[in-house]
């Protein structure tokens, strides 16, 4: 996918600060530990694949460990570490960076460069790649820089046999997740009770939340991001969760939305049963070929439908509807799904046609907050050369299923049996 004579190099992310001496967790990079596996710190990966010296067509840099940097911060990898989990030959100390980029660069013709092209990123703080960049333009003006992110998109998008089974791990931890607390919500508990029980499942299967877990009851569940996470679950409301699992840094997304006491009024089950209609027949869509816009253009079109005939928009207001200002807004207001793997709206190459190996999710909702109700359900699914493969298909979605299940029925999580 290079030009003649090009160069790579891309680093991992910053530790990131909190307030006075405090630092966040290192969150590593996806395009780098795509390539490499790595996790560590101030790692950074040079690609030449036409360097004169076949050393140095891969070099991987690590910082450079000692007794005191692991009697603080614990075990960090050495260089044999290193190889055998990059499969890159070469592995050397940061320090030595300087001089053997100097004599590639001057080798080198092309430079590709990374950043972060997510087109829903807002990134305000410098990051260590962007610093990179401007240094290394700086240093060397007159190279042809080029823009590694849109290579790195097309190879994410298409997940190898090893990256889906590490999401059906995620996804199968999500399961377990979803099964212990259906078996916990009762009225009276709260919501902080039900992200507790989730990640207590979650961590002692060495995962963690792949997002910040949205636990939303009565009108929590219409506010689309929810966070708090802190209010009562009451006798006749609904639970929205949307929460799954991280494991490798694979991320799995799952929403369901149960009733708090376990049985589904009538309106509940009502708009409930309009939600899996559609998700259904989107999930379904699902086939190499089929384009973004198209999928949204199909669950626009099948959404519309079920709220004229639960009668919260008109059929006269569909037909005075502009193409940006569609009558369904105002209660399915988000998109019907997105790419899923080593970042939870993961990249994809924009507008293009999908390809077997996707995982998407495929998430309808219905949204009232007048009724202090709020309905969506989402799986993570694969997208196969014969059409799609929900990861969590183990996961109850039908109505009497979650009834079933809240009211003690069917297998209990993997770490509860």
């Amino acid at each position: 996918m290079l030009r003649p004579k090009s160069l790579v190099a891309l680093n991992n992310n910053d530790v990131l600060p909190t307030n006075a001496d405090g630092t966040l967790m290192l969150q590593p990079n996806a395009d780098l530990f795509y390539l490499t596996g790595i996790e560590q710190e101030e790692s950074l990966l040079v690609l030449f694949p036409e360097a004169s010296d076949e050393r140095s067509r891969e070099i991987l840099f690590l910082r450079e460990t000692s007794p005191l940097v692991e009697t603080w911060e614990g075990k960090r990898l050495s260089r044999d570490e290193a190889k055998a989990i990059s499969g890159v030959a070469r592995v050397e100390w940061l320090s030595e960076f300087p001089g053997l980029f100097r004599g590639l660069m001057c080798e080198a013709e092309n430079v590709y460069l990374n950043a972060n092209e997510h087109p829903r990123a807002a990134v305000t703080v410098e990051t260590r790649e962007a610093r990179f960049v401007r240094d290394t333009r700086h240093t060397y003006p007159l190279h042809r820089y080029q823009r590694l992110a849109p290579l790195l998109h097309a190879l994410r998008a298409v997940k190898s046999e090893t990256e889906v089974a590490l999401l059906r791990r995620a996804c199968a931890i999500t399961d377990d997740g979803f099964r212990r607390i259906a078996r916990f919500i009762k009225p009276g508990i709260t919501e902080t009770q039900v992200e507790a029980e989730l990640a207590h499942e979650f961590i002692s299967q060495n995962a963690g939340f792949a997002y910040s877990p949205i636990i939303g009851s009565g009108a929590n569940a219409c506010a689309l991001h929810y966070s708090e996470n802190s209010a009562p679950c009451r006798d006749g409301e609904m639970l929205l969760l949307d929460a799954a699992a991280c494991y490798a840094n694979y991320h799995a997304d799952l929403t369901r939305t149960i009733p708090v006491n376990g049985k589904f009024t009538r309106r509940q089950r009502q708009i409930y049963d309009a939600v899996l209609r559609v998700y259904r027949v989107c999930e379904a869509a699902l086939k190499p070929g089929l384009t973004p816009r198209a999928w949204r253009d199909l669950a626009d079109e099948t959404m519309t439908k079920e709220l004229v005939d639960l009668k919260l928009i008109s059929a006269a207001e569909v037909r005075k509807q502009g193409p940006e200002k569609k009558a369904l807004r105002k209660y399915f207001m988000h998109g019907i799904g997105h790419p899923i793997g080593l970042d939870v709206h993961d990249v994809s190459v924009i507008g293009a046609p999908m390809q077997a190996g996707w995982v998407v999710t495929c998430e309808p909702g219905i949204y009232i907050p007048a009724e202090k109700l709020g309905v969506r359900l989402e799986d993570t699914v694969l997208i196969t050369a014969q059409g799609p493969a929900s990861l969590m298909s183990d996961t109850p979605m039908e109505a009497g299923e979650i009834e079933s299940l809240m009211a003690g029925k069917g297998r209990k999580s993997r770490a509860r049996r």
